[in-house]
């Protein structure tokens, strides 16, 4: 019998309720921990009054310059807020896409975790926007 790694359960996220029972729906393993991730990601770094560090920069840089420099500083960012915040994974790469023409940015996340050493991947598209309402070619 396969035994699996127990790489935790929680409420899942988004939240979500069972129509049937009334209880909020729960993820765990690797679908807990990817939504872990994903909720770093989402939560602006001061946003949570008791965990103050919690989260990253990311919706800092919903105006920010689309050079490949900053498009770098910022998977680099994100990387180090997941690698520092995330214990259950490792070898974490963030790597990204311009899709200026839709006004986006896509990160792709991917990882390994330590107890399955099993690699995951998470795609994440992020919107910008600028001052004239357009995108910036940059």
């Amino acid at each position: 019998m396969e035994q699996k790694a127990n790489l935790g359960r929680g409420i899942k996220f988004p939240i979500g309720v069972n129509s049937a029972t009334g209880r909020f729906l729960m993820s765990q393993e690797e679908e807990n921990v990817k939504e872990s991730i994903y909720m770093i990601l989402m939560t602006q770094r001061g946003e949570r009054f008791v965990r103050p560090e919690f989260g990253s920069s990311l919706l800092s840089c919903t105006f920010m310059d689309t050079s490949d420099t900053e498009i770098h500083m910022a998977a680099r960012t994100l990387r180090d807020a997941i690698e520092e915040q995330e214990p259950r994974v490792f070898q974490v790469e963030v790597n990204t896409e311009k899709k200026l023409h839709r006004g986006c940015v896509i990160f792709y996340v991917s990882y390994r975790i330590r107890r399955t050493n099993v690699r995951e991947n998470l795609v994440f598209p992020f919107y910008l926007y600028t001052r004239e309402g357009g995108v910036d070619e940059g």
